[in-house]
């Protein structure tokens, strides 16, 4: 029977392992969005411990840095102790780590459970990746690959909606209750999913070592896509600002339609997908930067929100993109590294987006201002990436 990227004696994936893989790949993006309509409240209960003011957002965002730090650990592990095992272990140390904030009231303890629940985290999102491309290969890889990052950009308007209708049924501690969504997910993991096997064909690169001088320059080139990815999300308030104050309904309204951006940007992902690496990259690079210059320069909110939806939809090509272009230069039995590395250098985007923002916003003056350079350097990736493009194919490496 012919398999799509396991080995011949196992199972052949399909929809159900790929939505339990999706379904998981969205636990790491819970762990932030859930909370966010109950920092206010959260700030307030802490409001008398010292350093609050910066203690009480880490404790939201120090999941993303411990999926940065972590990942590459996380996929050596996974080459060497199996996916399924690991990524099982993961979900139900998720679903117990998440809850362990709703009996807690100190704040320090609750960071401590944030770092915990963060490296599992690590565990579920490049173990998740690494199986995408261990079932699926050629045009259904690149299409899950598509679907993962579109449904984590839809999934994040339910999952905020869903923590705000928590937080007003119990408190500051409401959104924890959903972490315990990860046991379903487990079991379903444990009963539909399977140890991929490495295919004879695919065993020969480990002579060679693994492929840094190939993969590293992704690894980077998707640093920066985080940074300009999360940029937009993490500064939308400011952002939508610029053209003078606006309510938190129309923030998170704005909100969910750059979420959508993003989606629509996977879908042209989708379209394009024979053209993955340097191509795409261009595409994205020169939609995101016209996003960027049109926010920088825009005084009113309607053109402002365009700008930023138009932005998102070049980060939904940039996204699937690189993951896709990764894959690609990974031999199978060290998938698991590679991926590790992608998922590190994308969670570190997320963690330094607002400390480069507003390192940004100092040397330049003003949101507005970092803005429009921001899109001068991205306009600056895309040329390059254009050029890259034009390269033989043995040289641009498809």
């Amino acid at each position: 029977m012919t398999d799509t990227g396991v080995a011949n004696t196992a199972p052949q994936a399909g929809t159900r392992q790929g939505i339990i893989i999706l379904a998981a790949s969205v636990m790491p993006i819970m762990a932030i969005i859930s909370l966010v309509p109950v920092l206010p409240l959260l700030m307030r209960e802490f409001g008398p411990v010292a350093g609050s003011e910066f203690l009480v957002p880490m404790a939201l965002t120090i999941p993303a840095l411990c999926v940065a730090l972590f990942s590459p650990v996380a996929g050596w592990l996974s080459d060497r102790l199996g996916r399924k095992k690991l990524l099982v272990a993961a979900l139900l140390l998720y679903a117990a780590f998440g809850i362990i904030p709703w009996f807690l009231d100190d704040l320090f303890q609750i960071i401590g459970a944030r770092i915990a629940l963060g490296i599992v985290e690590a565990i579920i999102m490049t173990v998740a990746t690494a199986l995408i491309g261990d079932y699926f290969e050629g045009e259904r890889r690149e299409k899950w690959i598509a679907l993962q990052v579109a449904v984590g950009s839809i999934a994040a308007i339910a999952l905020i909606a869903i923590g705000g209708g928590l937080g007003e049924l119990f408190g500051s501690r409401g959104p924890f209750l959903l972490y315990l969504v990860a046991v379903p997910i487990a079991l379903a993991a444990a009963t539909i999913l399977f140890e991929p096997g490495v295919k004879a064909d695919d065993a020969g690169p480990e002579k060679t070592g693994f492929p840094y001088g190939a993969v590293l320059p992704l690894v980077v080139t998707t640093l920066g896509v985080g940074i300009v990815f999360y940029t937009v999300i993490v500064q939308l308030g400011p952002i939508l600002e610029l053209s003078g104050a606006v309510s938190p309904g129309v923030i998170g309204l704005i909100g969910a339609g750059t979420n959508l951006g993003v989606g629509l940007g996977t879908f042209v992902f989708d379209r394009l997908k024979d053209k993955a690496g340097p191509i795409l990259l261009a595409l994205g690079l020169g939609v995101a930067a016209i996003g960027y210059v049109g926010v920088g320069l825009s005084t009113v909110l309607p053109m402002i929100a365009v700008f930023a939806i138009l932005a998102c939809i070049g980060s939904g090509i940039l996204l699937p993109n690189m993951l896709t272009w990764t894959m690609r230069r990974l031999p199978a039995e060290m998938r698991g590294r590679g991926t590790g590395m992608w998922t590190g250098a994308f969670f570190l985007g997320q963690f330094l987006a607002p400390i480069v923002a507003a390192s940004a916003m100092q040397a330049t003056g003003g949101l507005a201002n970092a803005l429009t350079v921001y899109a001068g350097i991205i306009a600056i990736g895309g040329i390059a990436a254009l050029l890259i493009a034009r390269k033989p194919v043995s040289q641009a490496a498809a």
